[in-house]
Parts: structure tokens; C-alpha cells; sequence
């Protein structure tokens, strides 16, 4: 936290000398990649064949932009939570895990008629918890011999794109400069693209598709592999409702089931702000 606020001080002094800069404003300078896990997300993700979901509640805002003819720079915040939980009888929901990010963004986009590029940096923390929908009352254990355990990370992000008219192919890599547990290591890399359609039915509603793949470093690299398709609601780079279809495999993305491996297809409705 001392090193975020040390980071917004230093960034607001620098700001304050700028005449051209814009406070709080609407949208975001990059938009969110589509099939990426860690992206601002305010809906749920429902397991098919299985009773599980995920409950997400986090945004993403610009907080400062500067305008220079046709390049864009920005500061952001993130804040999310994602949250695994069981469906059982009579409407009831237990909480099973939760996961915490907080941080900093920093974005640039550079836009040449229907061709763009862009980057956007984070500053982040991680934390995971284990809940008391995890924890077997009845048997006083917890499930499945699984204890809760330590689990943090602080990490810097850099993601870099490359679009034309609709197709943004994009990589780059997330290094941990704090971890526990220590076995993780510290460096993982990220490639993906997404791409939408043209509007359909007026201005109503848009096509997507969107891939995603982590290489995960634990004793060895692995790869996450996130893959959704579905529509949007509304504005393609702005506020709408999106429902889609998304499979993934890999590593699960609970840190306190860092080192399981999980495969599923999941169907999600989700409000972009």
C-alpha cells in the first residue's frame, strides 16, 4: 500500500503540471481483453455440469487522462473480487473461496486511422481466502482435506497491442516481486486476441470472440488456456451487457487452488461499465 500511494503522489505532482489533462472521465483508454481472467467483470460465470459459479464484483476507471493529438495517456484503478460458491438446495449459495486485487494502471494508446496500438501497465496485489462455506460444520473439517493456506502476490503487469479495425492481438508478461507461497515463480507470460464483429440489428448487438493463453511458471511453464464467444449489449468499447460462452483449462484461478488443475465450460452474464 505505501509503495501505491508513494506511486499516486508522485503521479499527481507530475499531472498537476499539465494543462490538457482530463479528471474522472467516461470509459476506459484500454479496453478490457475479452477472454482475460484478470479484466473488470460485475456479474456471474456459471459452471455447465457442475455446481459451481463464480461471482465477480470489480471495475476498472480512469482516473486522469492527457490527450495529445493522437496519442492518449491515462492512470487507472482496479479494484475486484472474484468468488467461487456451490449451488445446493433451497436457493442457498456458500461461499467457498474469494480472491482480492487492488492497484494501479497506467495506459497508452496511439491510434492511426484503422490501425492502433497500446499498452497498459499494473501495479497490483493479489490475496486469497478460503470461506466458511469451505468448512464442514457438521464434521467440524474442512472440505476435502483442503486447509486454507497463505496466499499473496504483488506484481507488475505489462500487456502491449497491436489493432486493426476490430482484431486486437496482444502479449506481454507478469512479473511477481513478492509471492507466497515461495514455490511460485515469478515470472508467467501472456498472449491472446480478441476481435468484434460488425453491429447487428441496428446498433443493439455485437459479436465477439476472444482467446487468451498464460504460461504459468510452477516447478515447470504451463498453459492456461481461456477461449469465450458470445454478444454484447450496447457500445463495443463502452457500457452494455455481455452473454457468452467460455471454456477454460488449466491452472485454477483461485490462488488458494493455485496448483489445481481445472478444465470446464461456463456460460456468463456480465455488465461492462
Amino acid at each position: 500500500m505505501k509503495k501505491i500511494f508513494f506511486i499516486i503522489l508522485i503521479f499527481s505532482s507530475v499531472l498537476s503540471a499539465q494543462k490538457n489533462i482530463e479528471y474522472f472521465p467516461s470509459g476506459l483508454t484500454i479496453h478490457p481483453f475479452a477472454a482475460n481472467s484478470l479484466e473488470p467483470k460485475l456479474g456471474s460465470i456459471f459452471k455447465i455440469n457442475s455446481n459451481e459459479l463464480l461471482l465477480n464484483i470489480g471495475n476498472s476507471m480512469d482516473l486522469a487522462r492527457i490527450q495529445i493529438n493522437n496519442q492518449t495517456f491515462s492512470v487507472g484503478a482496479d479494484l475486484f473480487t472474484w468468488t467461487l460458491l456451490r449451488k445446493e438446495n433451497n436457493f442457498h449459495f456458500p461461499v467457498d473461496a474469494v480472491d482480492y486485487l487492488f492497484g494501479l494502471n497506467f495506459g497508452y494508446k496511439r491510434v492511426m486511422h484503422n490501425f492502433s496500438v497500446g499498452a497498459r501497465v499494473r501495479l497490483s496485489h493479489i490475496s486469497a481466502h478460503l470461506v466458511d462455506g469451505h468448512y464442514n460444520g457438521t464434521l467440524n473439517e474442512w472440505r476435502d482435506g483442503h486447509y486454507p493456506r497463505v496466499y499473496s502476490r504483488e506484481f507488475i503487469e505489462a500487456l502491449a497491442y497491436v489493432k486493426y479495425k476490430r482484431l486486437r492481438i496482444y502479449g506481454g508478461m507478469t512479473y511477481l516481486y513478492h509471492v507466497d507461497p515461495v514455490e511460485i515463480k515469478k515470472d508467467n507470460y501472456q498472449f491472446g486476441f480478441d476481435y468484434f464483429f460488425n453491429k447487428y440489428f441496428g446498433d443493439g448487438i455485437i459479436p465477439f470472440v476472444g482467446y487468451d493463453l498464460k504460461l504459468v511458471h510452477l516447478s515447470k511453464y504451463t498453459g492456461n488456456n481461456s477461449f469465450t464467444a458470445g454478444v454484447k449489449i450496447g457500445k463495443r468499447e463502452g457500457k452494455g451487457l455481455s452473454l457468452a460462452f467460455n471454456y477454460y483449462s488449466g491452472y485454477s484461478i483461485h490462488g488458494e487452488y493455485y496448483d489445481t488443475v481445472e478444465k470446464y465450460s461456463s456460460l456468463s452474464i456480465n455488465l461492462d461499465l
